[in-house]
Parts: C-alpha cells; sequence; structure tokens
C-alpha cells in the first residue's frame, strides 16, 4: 500500500481503539488534509509525538530526526545549550505521509522559522484549563481576546484538540525569543491581575485552584505548540482546528472537530468562501 509514495506499513494497525481508527486512516487524514496544514508546518522545525503501538500505549516525543530517515525528509541543524541536534522540517505532502507512517500521531511547530530561528514570527498563548468546564475556557479566550485588543492585537482562535484554546497571532520578526517571551508574561500576569478568580500563571498544576493556566511559555527558544490540524492523541481523535470568533459560542468542547468530522467542515468553509 502506497500513500503519496511512501510504502505504508501496517495500515491495518489499530491506533485509536475507542473508535477502530487505524494506521491507514491517520495516514490518510494527513495526506488529506496537507493543503491546509502545511502552510503551518513551512519551515519550521518540528516535535513528533508519536505512538508506534497506539494512543493507549506510552508514546514519545521526539526531537531529534532519525539516522534511518530518507534524504528527502529535510532537517535543521539546531544549536542547543548541550551542543546541537538535528530536527525535522516538514515542507510537502510526502514528508508529512512519511512521518505519519512513523506513528507520529500529533505534530508541534516551533514559533520561528529556519532562517531566522531566534526571532519568533508567531505568537500563541495555551488556555489551560484545570477543570472540565469547557464554558469557563471560551470565557477566558472572549476576556483575553478583549486584553489583546486593548493592546491593537487581535488574535486568531483556534481549538486544541485536546481540552483547551489557543489564542495565537503573527509578528513581524525583529525580537529575540526572550523579549518576546517577556512581553506575553506580562500580558498574562496582567490577564490574572484583572481576572483573579479565573486566571492563573501558577506553574505548578496542584496551585492552580481551577483556574485557567494561561500558558505564555511556549513563546520561547526552542518551544513549541500544536501544529493547525494536527491530530490529538485522544480517544476522540480531536484536530487542532482554527475557528472564527464568530463560532466560540456554539464550540461544545476542544475536540469538537476530529478525524471523523473535520472534512465536512472544511468543506462547507469551501463553500462559503466560493460564495
Amino acid at each position: 500500500m502506497q500513500i503519496a509514495g511512501v510504502e505504508i506499513s501496517h495500515p491495518e494497525k489499530v491506533l485509536f481503539p475507542e473508535k477502530e481508527i487505524t494506521k491507514g486512516d491517520m495516514i490518510s487524514y494527513y495526506e488529506r488534509i496537507a493543503p491546509l496544514m502545511l502552510p503551518f508546518l513551512k519551515d519550521r522545525p518540528l516535535t513528533l509525538h508519536r505512538f508506534p503501538g497506539g494512543i493507549t500505549e506510552s508514546g514519545f516525543y521526539q526531537k531529534n530526526a532519525s539516522d534511518y530517515f530518507p534524504s528527502f525528509i529535510k532537517t535543521i541543524k539546531i544549536e542547543t545549550e548541550e551542543g546541537t541536534n538535528t530536527q525535522v522540517l516538514c515542507n510537502d505532502r510526502k514528508s508529512l505521509v512519511y512521518l505519519a507512517n512513523q506513528g507520529t500521531v500529533a505534530f508541534h511547530i516551533w514559533l520561528s522559522k529556519k532562517d531566522k530561528l531566534r526571532q519568533p514570527d508567531r505568537v500563541v498563548f495555551d488556555l489551560d484549563p484545570s477543570d472540565d468546564d469547557f464554558e469557563k475556557i471560551k470565557e477566558g479566550a472572549k476576556i483575553m481576546r478583549f486584553l489583546l485588543k486593548s493592546k491593537e492585537i487581535d488574535p486568531s482562535l483556534m481549538t486544541s484538540g485536546k481540552s483547551g484554546l489557543h489564542l495565537y497571532y503573527n509578528i513581524r520578526r525583529g525580537k529575540d525569543f526572550d523579549k518576546v517571551k517577556a512581553l506575553t508574561r506580562d500580558i498574562a500576569e496582567e490577564a490574572e491581575k484583572k481576572e483573579p478568580g479565573l486566571f492563573t500563571t501558577q506553574l505548578r498544576k496542584d496551585k492552580r485552584e481551577g483556574k485557567i493556566f494561561v500558558d505564555y511559555l511556549r513563546n520561547s527558544y526552542a518551544q513549541t505548540a500544536v501544529c493547525p490540524y494536527s491530530l490529538r492523541a485522544t480517544e476522540e481523535a480531536g484536530v487542532a482546528t482554527p475557528i472564527e470568533w464568530e463560532e466560540l459560542s456554539r464550540i461544545k468542547s476542544a475536540s469538537q472537530y476530529h478525524i471523523e468530522n473535520i472534512f465536512r467542515r472544511t468543506a462547507q468553509l469551501n463553500r462559503n468562501n466560493e460564495e
């Protein structure tokens, strides 16, 4: 069995047992979603969240490119505190399919691109719930947007596919990660000060008291955020899905869009754009 020129191994293997989603199903998803996903992946180093045995077994995060990866998988050398490592880039459908065939369920991207690794062009606030109250997360997203708009920033919105919401926006490159992280920390702390009963910047989960953790820490060198249209390793097979702010009131959970309904959504968006 080949998909996008890649020989697929064990396509019948069930990766998501509750929904009986196979490895072949997952790879077909990535092959089909590629036109929407690749612009977000392009030229950004990746961390791969791999589950070769399925999501009920222990997965692992992979930052270094494996020695056996074929030559069409592009890589980039990254400076680290320990020296260097070599990370994967994914700029085409064949690479995306190959990495999915390695059991990669989720793709996490840097907030900078390969030509200026220390200068982010993207900012992300991850609103991470401490409980199962998704309505609270939705309210938090609206408040965060209002705060950002007061700073002349109108963020985009994405379901995480797992439990929270992401607010994100592009910035002009120039500031290094340390400066951008300091700015996002100030915003997160301002949100906490304005709404102390709703938001927290407390790193320890056991001290968050049911509040929304405003995670600004992803805006750091070598840190990552889940890529739009990536699957998540949950039984729902949730998809990290960009949405419009007008849709927020209708969203019931962070995994509202998943592998079984995401293409109905994208087809509807295409129809709307054509009208």
